[in-house]
């Protein structure tokens, strides 16, 4: 283990031995820092956090303060979570949850870019890119693989479906379907995430099994509860299909429309 000695760590933190603390860094109480992992430099972890194995945290990144909501309580014991081999860029925040004995979530293998912001009560899944000064409202969910492009907003309780795609400048102001692309202010689908899936090796039947029920949803002449019924007749669905018919019946937001 690797302490700096301008870090200022409190006592009651649990720091593994192989992790690597950097100049001018504060950890604070009941802190859990996993194997491997690094705090490079003026990094600030609140109290109350639990940071996984092989996490590099970057420049000034501020992990674990209080939410910033008019009327939360100070006193109320909170926390967040990140898992492992997350990238946490120059000055990213994440604030702990509004409730008591509860967590704000990031999970692994997430790339989080400079000025980045996810608020209180989000969980942010795995293998999730975020590009500079996106951001997050409170109580947001992005699943595995999204990609959120530089200065989008996510609007509070929103989801983002996985291996979504939202472009830069956006607004999110409803769920974000999964395997799409979105753009605008506010945002509407423009397409599939065609590069992304293609990336993510899924084979063309099943892309175009993606396709067809995109088909249905938006491009059928028929409203999205009566594209549910109709694709709840597919027998035997592809995992994929399952997810965007399961995302699209349990949206309470409402899901981003086609432009």
């Amino acid at each position: 283990m690797a302490i700096h000695a301008t870090a200022i760590i409190d006592a009651s933190a649990e720091i593994h031995q192989t992790a690597d603390i950097g100049p001018f860094c504060i950890v604070g109480k009941n802190v859990k820092i996993g194997e491997g992992s690094v705090l490079e430099s003026s990094v600030r972890v609140y109290d109350n956090v639990t940071i996984g194995k092989f996490n590099i945290i970057k420049h000034c990144a501020a992990i674990g303060n209080v939410p910033q909501d008019l009327h939360f309580d100070p006193k109320i014991p909170s926390g967040v979570e990140i898992g492992d081999h997350n990238r946490l860029c120059e000055y990213f925040t994440v604030h702990r949850s509004k409730f008591e004995g509860s967590t704000t979530k990031i999970g692994n293998h997430c790339f989080l870019m400079e000025n980045t912001h996810i608020a209180h009560d989000s969980v942010v899944e795995d293998h999730v890119i975020m590009v500079h000064c996106a951001a997050t409202a409170g109580h947001v969910h992005i699943s595995n693989y999204a990609f959120i492009s530089g200065l989008t907003a996510i609007h509070q309780y929103s989801n983002v479906g996985t291996y979504a795609m939202i472009a830069g400048c956006s607004k999110i102001v409803k769920d974000v379907p999964p395997y799409s692309t979105v753009d605008g202010n506010p945002a509407t689908v423009i397409g599939l995430n065609s590069i992304g899936l293609k990336r993510a090796g899924l084979p063309s039947d099943v892309r175009n099994k993606i396709k067809q029920v995109y088909k249905t949803l938006y491009h059928s002449g028929i409203n999205i509860t009566q594209a549910l019924v109709e694709l709840k007749k597919i027998e035997n669905p592809i995992l994929e299909e399952k997810t965007i018919i399961d995302f699209f019946a349990n949206s309470e937001r409402g899901v981003t429309d086609h432009r």
